[in-house]
């Protein structure tokens, strides 16, 4: 089958490298380089773990995207996840941080729970007495994105692929099966899968009423002297309590350190609208970390790099088909670690057909 999958980010990448390995012709378009900066998975890094709220089933679900992690790095030859593990530290009952501990529970995941006082003698960043308790598991880590980008593209040239950078498609004729680039080329195909992340109503508006686009940004800093030790081999910081609902992933492999918070977020209709930081972004995302992280105003921010996602309202993933095209959304920024499953699982429902079983499959409702 000849397939043309749109956008190269961890979803499209994913899902070009699964159907090559499937036996199909695959051509990939990207309006960008890749990585793209811009793409929501182009970023240095995200993180990936076992925690999730309970009752989600993307607890269940996260077993077969490390499955799928390690099929690739073997394709790939070469490991892009730090595997250091993630921390969670609550500060409320009932926050982010203690459901995440009960998704744990419910998965029996293992893991170590600590009072205040042994974190802040493990984690020395940690302000003493702001928060109730810490927990500690060592499965998960930081996926390196811009090298798993460069890496799958790199293979799916070795492999017969197509690889189209710098190529905008502005219009998917989904009866057709055919896609028009900004410099007016067509290109034709038995099937198109859609991966084009916030770019996505763009193609498709009538998903508006499904998929809500937010700008958001990230703040990298570099932390105090006396602390860069203890953070070069710190685990990756799911959650920090409280409301702030905000992530730290500490210097890895070359990477900077990465402060972000689903507090710093925007609606917007437009996936390229305000992409250039704002003056002083940076620090009001910092900012929100204090506490628990202690001496925040001393973490020297380098670089600010923004991010546009496509949410549903229930933060699950989407699959729509119309005629001969397949869109998936990967929703709400848990999307990136379980790119590679996502990849094989809409490969395989391009194969069969079985897009219903694939829809179930994204939205965690399988058994």
């Amino acid at each position: 089958m000849n397939v043309i999958v749109v956008g190269a980010g961890i979803a499209g990448l994913s899902t070009a490298w699964s159907l090559v390995k499937a036996g199909h012709s695959v051509s990939i378009v990207e309006q960008g380089p890749i990585p793209n900066p811009l793409a929501a998975s182009g970023d240095h890094h995200r993180i990936i773990r076992r925690a999730y709220r309970a009752g989600t089933g993307y607890g269940r679900l996260i077993t077969e995207a490390y499955d799928a992690w390690d099929e690739m790095w073997a394709d790939l030859g070469e490991n892009h996840l730090d595997a250091r593990g993630f921390l969670c530290i609550s500060r409320e009952p009932g926050d982010e941080a203690e459901e995440y501990r009960e998704g744990l529970e419910e998965g029996n995941f293992p893991f170590e729970l600590l009072d205040p006082a042994a974190a802040v003698e493990r984690w020395p960043f940690l302000v003493p007495g702001s928060f109730r308790y810490a927990y500690f598991s060592t499965e998960g880590g930081a996926l390196h994105c811009r090298r798993i980008a460069s890496g799958l593209a790199a293979w799916l040239r070795a492999n017969g692929a197509n690889v189209y950078e710098n190529s905008k498609v502005v219009e998917v004729d989904a009866e057709a099966g055919r896609i028009t680039l900004a410099g007016g080329e067509t290109m034709q195909a038995d099937h198109i899968v859609v991966t084009a992340g916030a770019w996505v109503l763009k193609l498709f508006p009538e998903l508006g009423g499904e998929l809500k686009t937010y700008r958001t940004a990230l703040a990298y800093v570099e932390p105090p002297a006396d602390l860069r030790v203890a953070w070069e081999t710190a685990p990756v910081i799911l959650d920090v309590g409280g409301v702030t609902d905000g992530y730290m992933i500490p210097l890895t492999r070359g990477a900077g350190m990465k402060f972000g918070s689903g507090l710093h977020k925007v609606p917007t209709s437009d996936a390229d609208w305000n992409r250039a930081p704002v003056p002083g972004e940076g620090e009001v995302i910092r900012n929100l970390f204090s506490p628990p992280i202690a001496r925040i105003a001393e973490y020297r921010v380098t670089e600010v790099v923004t991010c546009a996602y496509t949410f549903t309202a229930d933060e699950k993933f989407l699959a729509h088909e119309r005629g001969k095209c397949l869109v998936v959304s990967a929703c709400s920024g848990h999307g990136y670690k379980f790119g590679a499953a996502v990849g094989r699982r809409v490969a395989k429902a391009v194969g069969d057909g079985d897009v219903g079983g694939l829809k179930k499959w994204l939205r965690a409702e399988v058994a």
